[in-house]
């Protein structure tokens, strides 16, 4: 009975300290949810929103927050959730109805989207790398990075906006800009 209760009692403290860590990460890079609902179409975003904090967030080195040519989680803390309640169109290729996690492979110029259709992970393994299983990808797409240079964001930010006809899922951080388009 004893080996029970302390083996109980280890498991419950094992518990409290994830909970506790996951509370104390997420204090420094707070949850948000994007949502858009129009036209029967309902998309939502959730993320956690790291600070700049005088950091190199994108660029050629190893001393960037997200390099260039590597995975990045989209954000921070848990992998970041894309679901959409019908297809869309993006880039001419089809996103099935669902919910995703959201990857980003950043670039100077362009960066790689990409949706996994597994989600709920952690973003990242305990060695730094993303915790992204590549033969889960559903889609995968290229998008222009712009640079806002007269503006820069010291919290990471995605937001959903209507253009035209179309939608546009903006994401923001530093002096960088990826919108990626699409539609029903």
């Amino acid at each position: 009975m004893k080996k029970i209760l302390v083996i109980a009692g280890i498991l419950i403290l094992i518990f409290l300290g994830g909970v506790l860590y996951v509370h104390h990460t997420k204090s420094f890079s707070p949850q948000s949810t994007v949502k858009f609902e129009g036209d029967g179409l309902k998309v939502q975003i959730v993320y956690c929103q790291p600070y700049k904090k005088g950091r190199i967030i994108f660029g050629p080195t190893s001393q960037a927050l997200a390099p260039y040519g590597k995975v990045w989680r989209t954000g921070a803390n848990e992998a970041t959730l894309f679901e959409t309640n019908q297809d869309l169109k993006i880039s001419g290729k089809k996103l099935k109805a669902g919910i995703y996690s959201l990857w980003t492979i950043p670039g100077e110029q362009t960066w790689t989207v990409i949706f996994n259709s597994e989600h709920g992970q952690w973003g990242i393994h305990y060695n730094g790398e993303a915790n992204r299983d590549p033969k889960n990808d559903a889609l995968t797409l290229e998008a222009q990075a712009q640079s806002t240079k007269d503006k820069v964001f010291e919290q990471f930010t995605i937001t959903l906006e209507k253009v035209g006809e179309e939608m546009e899922m903006n994401l923001f951080w530093d002096k960088t800009l990826v919108a990626v388009p699409f539609s029903k």
